[in-house]
C-alpha cells in the first residue's frame, strides 16, 4: 500500500515537472538561508519575527519589557502636544509597573515607577529649544537671479 501511494505521489510530481509548474519559483537558484550555520533550537521563532517584522522585545520577560519602556519614555513623549498627554502617558506606564510590582513574575529586576515631574521637565526643555529654533526660522532661501530678457508667448507681439 505504501509503495502504491509513493508511486502515485512520484507520478504527480513527474507530471507537474513536465508541465513546467516548478519552473521560475521564487528563490530558485538561491542558497537555502542558514544552511551552513549551526543548528539553533529557536530558528523558527527568529524567522517568524524577521518575516513579520516584529520587535524582538516581545520575547523579553515582563520586567525587562517595562525597563526598556522606561528607558524610551523621553523619546516617546517628545512629540506629545500637551502636558496632560505626557502625564497620561506616564500614568499609564506607572500603572503597569505598579501592577507588575504587586504580582511580580519573571526574573528579579528592579523596576521603579517613572518620575512624572522629571519627565515633564525634560519635555518642557525640549519643547522650549524646539520652539526657539522654529521662532528663529530657517534662513530665507536665496532667489535665483532673474534673466535679463523676459520670456514672452510666441503669438504676442512686443
Amino acid at each position: 500500500m505504501v509503495d502504491a501511494w509513493q508511486a502515485a505521489v512520484e507520478a504527480q510530481i513527474r507530471s507537474a515537472q513536465e508541465r513546467g509548474e516548478f519552473d521560475d519559483l521564487p528563490g530558485m537558484g538561491k542558497p537555502i538561508p542558514g544552511r551552513d550555520l549551526p543548528y539553533d533550537e529557536s530558528w523558527w521563532i527568529k524567522s517568524f519575527l524577521e518575516r513579520e517584522a516584529l520587535p524582538t522585545d516581545l520575547l523579553l520577560p515582563t520586567p525587562l519589557q517595562l525597563r526598556r519602556r522606561v528607558e524610551q519614555v523621553p523619546d516617546e513623549v517628545r512629540d506629545l502636544p500637551t502636558e496632560e498627554s505626557v502625564r497620561e502617558f506616564v500614568g499609564v506606564l506607572n500603572r503597569e509597573i505598579v501592577a507588575w510590582l504587586r504580582f511580580p513574575s519573571g526574573p528579579r529586576v528592579v523596576v521603579r515607577p517613572v518620575d512624572t515631574e522629571a519627565v515633564l521637565r525634560q519635555w518642557r526643555a525640549h519643547r522650549a529649544t524646539r520652539n526657539a529654533a522654529v521662532a528663529a526660522g530657517p534662513a530665507a532661501p536665496a532667489l535665483p537671479p532673474r534673466p535679463g530678457r523676459r520670456w514672452r508667448w510666441p503669438w504676442r507681439r512686443a
